[in-house]
């Protein structure tokens, strides 16, 4: 196991951090960093940018230019060895003469998976993987997932008291978490392709669910509204406002066409999908539609009855749940709705794996299952 002074773990850091840049940017492709060190000193850098553009390594190449010749490539991702919108960059590794590459983690693309590297090492150049391989597998947990199942990464999110309530009694929106957390859920929505709330959600705050950061302009996701029936009016602050992404609404078979229309006519995309035993729409068919339409990732950001759904489907991947310093007792609105459970062993259970503090408030971030 490599320490955390080792040469090849600084380097895999700095790739790392290079690869953060372009995270809610690349779908459906991976963030991806590298680094070109030569002589123990790093001479260039570079990370993907969005989908159909060069990937890291021939950024950090192309800086390089003849200095990279003898030199160690770090990347966080295997190198791609076969042409999509881009050619393969395990030949631009050996055009600029590489002489050793650090690989963070595997490719789970099929088209990829070891032929990368394979392709590398049989023409003589060393290859080394799994450095810092588990946070380079976190970096990428909604690729990961939609590049082996179709699906897209899910999120559960919530700013809730200490007894897990979203809102007080009356059902009426107001903040329970503070200034900070607020922030640090805008910085969520710029990473993330999506953003999914329920017709409740929608019908009680009037939400605009946009990305608001300070002193930079951050990136609208896609807004996904669960409306069986097509509640949703079309003056609706989404459907209104100045924004770059869509408004895409779930609705059943039998929701009125007339209202259908109204919301199209506001700038809606309609999708019309089954509904299971209890009327609800089939979470499946929309995640599947989702991830079909090149999504990664989901923000599930309520309400109650959506984040009981999802969890009760067994959906969630990961969740961020915000905790104020407050109680609003029994009466109020619960993060998640019945959940039918016979004990609590079976309560759904995830793995802390970050706990953070805003000011007062408390994140704890964590996963349902690694991948």
């Amino acid at each position: 196991m490599k320490r955390a002074k080792d040469p090849d773990v600084i380097f895999m850091k700095m790739a790392l951090h290079e690869a953060r840049k372009g995270v809610g940017r690349t779908s459906p492709n991976p963030a991806v960093g590298a680094v070109v060190v030569k002589d123990g000193r790093v001479i260039a850098t570079g990370y993907h940018k969005k989908a159909g553009t060069p990937h890291a390594e021939i950024h950090a190449l192309r800086k390089a230019g003849e200095n990279a010749r003898g030199a160690t490539l770090y990347v966080t991702l295997e190198p791609c060895n076969h042409t999509g919108r881009t050619p393969p960059c395990t030949h631009a590794v050996l055009k600029y003469g590489i002489s050793r590459v650090v690989v963070g983690m595997i490719d789970p693309n099929p088209l990829v998976a070891g032929s990368g590297c394979a392709f590398l090492r049989e023409r003589g150049i060393e290859v080394e993987t799994g450095i810092l391989g588990e946070a380079c597998r976190e970096l990428n947990y909604p690729f990961i997932k939609h590049i082996t199942t179709g699906m897209p990464w899910v999120i559960m999110k919530a700013g809730c008291s200490l007894d897990g309530r979203i809102a007080a009694a009356n059902r009426q929106s107001g903040w329970i978490t503070g200034a900070k957390s607020r922030q640090e859920v805008h910085k969520i929505r710029n990473r993330v392709d999506a953003i999914l709330v329920g017709a409740e959600t929608a019908l009680i705050d009037n939400p605009s669910l946009t990305t608001r950061l300070r002193g930079k302009k951050g990136k609208d996701p896609l807004r996904v509204i669960l409306d069986t029936n097509l509640r949703l009016p079309a003056d609706a602050r989404m459907l209104t406002q100045q924004s770059t992404a869509a408004t895409w609404i779930f609705c059943s078979d039998k929701a009125e066409i007339d209202k259908e229309q109204e919301l199209v006519q506001a700038g809606a995309k309609i999708f019309r999908v089954g509904t299971n035993s209890e009327g609800r729409l089939d979470l499946e068919q929309i995640l599947k539609i989702l991830g079909a339409s090149q999504i990664n990732s989901i923000l599930i950001e309520g309400g109650s009855r959506v984040h009981g759904s999802f969890l009760r489907a067994g959906f969630v991947d990961q969740v961020c749940l915000f905790l104020a310093p407050v109680f609003l007792g029994g009466d109020a609105l619960p993060v998640v709705d019945d959940l039918y459970l016979a004990d609590v062993k079976d309560g759904k259970r995830f793995v802390p794996a970050h706990i953070k503090r805003f000011d007062e408030d408390v994140l704890i971030e964590g996963f349902f299952s690694a991948i």
